[in-house]
Parts: C-alpha cells; structure tokens; sequence
C-alpha cells in the first residue's frame, strides 16, 4: 500500500466540551493505540477529509508534534446529520504483527463474456484480508479476460501471496450475467474441432457402406 502523510496536534485536554470546541475550530479529536501507550491528538478536519474521502486505503506517516507513527486509519465516527468527522481512531503499524484490513477490488482486461453481450456484475467491492504490512497491496486485482457468461470468480478462488482472505470462500466477487443480447459464448477452437470431427465422421459411413455394397454384388450369370 502506498503512504501518506498528516500532521496533528497533541490534545492536552479532554471531554466532551472540549472535543465541540475542537469541532467549531475545524479540528477532529484522535487517538492511536496498538503501541506502548494511547495517544490523544487532533487534526485539520479539512486535510483529514482528502485522505478519507477516497476508495483508496494506505499508510498513513503521523506526525503529532514531532513524534512519529506509523499508522493505519481503523475507525471514524460520523455526526448522523450533517456526515462531518467526531472522532478518529488510528491504529499503530508494527512490522511484524499482520494488519486486518478492508483492501478495494479492481479488475483488469476485458471480459470474454462482456465481449459477447453479458453483463459485468460487481459484486464485492472491497475484500477483507489480513497480512503484513509489507506484503499488503493497494488494492486486489482480479483478471477478468477469460471469464465467459454465466462465470463467476468467488473468494475461495482467489490466491495472493502473503495474504490470508477473510471473507466467506462462497462469496461471488464478479459475475458476468446473461443478457438480452448476448450471443453464444462457445470456444472457437473447440468449434472448428468439433465441425471436422463432424465431417470425418459422416465421411466414413459412406464410404465403408459403399465398399459393403460393392463386396455384396452378386456375380453375373454365365
């Protein structure tokens, strides 16, 4: 995963009152753990939003008043009105201890089964994984160019390295559905095959019957 970085302040006082002071000042209140000890923060709600406002997940290089974190985004709390940022929970990034997160799915080439007139169906778009921090990528790709109508790729097929996937292994990630105008989705390699085995086999019974035929005449009369 790419990284990021955000400043923030330390937060020497705490509470509710003060967390909505904070908010009018156009600041968030934070916190980090998963390290030695919690820390209490903020930051600018407005270059907060650019880093949330995205489908994208990364590191996050944290600066709060010369310390520094490496750190993931783990929760935020929205107001159920007006969708503004409350509170923002950070998680400290360890090298060595696996990181759970939500990673968005992108898919690449150009369907067969599109291609013939079905309909691409995303199903899943972000897929739970867990792993290292380092073995973690930006998002999960997924090859669809040979995937013909009536096809699906599900979790269960899916293989990356480093990666354990957390999702149900029966769960659809893409589909490709029928469609009105779809076309017959047949191999045309297995076609042409299929048509000359066709021809070689209406060949050979007449000729084989010919030659019967020809073995039955019955001599002529002297």
């Amino acid at each position: 995963m790419k990284t990021v970085a955000l400043s923030g302040n330390n937060r020497a006082e705490r509470g509710s009152s003060n967390a909505k002071t904070l908010r009018k000042d156009e600041s968030i209140p934070c916190v980090i753990y998963g390290g030695k000890e919690n820390t209490h923060f903020t930051v600018n709600e407005v270059k907060f939003g650019k880093l949330v406002n995205t489908p994208e997940v990364f590191f996050i290089d944290l600066d709060v008043d010369g310390k520094k974190f490496k750190a993931i985004i783990k929760d935020v709390q929205y107001h159920p009105v007006t969708d503004r940022p409350l509170h923002v929970d950070f998680l400290e990034v360890s090298e060595d201890k696996a990181l759970t997160v939500k990673l968005p799915v992108s898919l690449k080439g150009n369907s067969r089964g599109v291609m013939n007139g079905g309909k691409l169906r995303t199903v899943t778009r972000k897929l739970t994984v867990s792993g290292l921090p380092s073995a973690l990528p930006e998002n999960i790709e997924l090859d669809i160019t040979n995937l013909r109508i009536g096809q699906s790729i599900k979790v269960g097929e899916i293989e990356k390295e480093g990666l354990r996937f957390l999702d149900a292994d029966n769960a659809v990630v893409v589909a490709i559905k029928r469609s009105r105008v779809a076309v017959a989705d047949n191999d045309d390699e297995e076609d042409e095959e299929g048509a000359e085995a066709a021809a070689e086999g209406a060949e050979a019974p007449a000729a084989e019957g010919g030659e019967e035929a020809k073995a039955e005449e019955p001599a002529a009369a002297e």
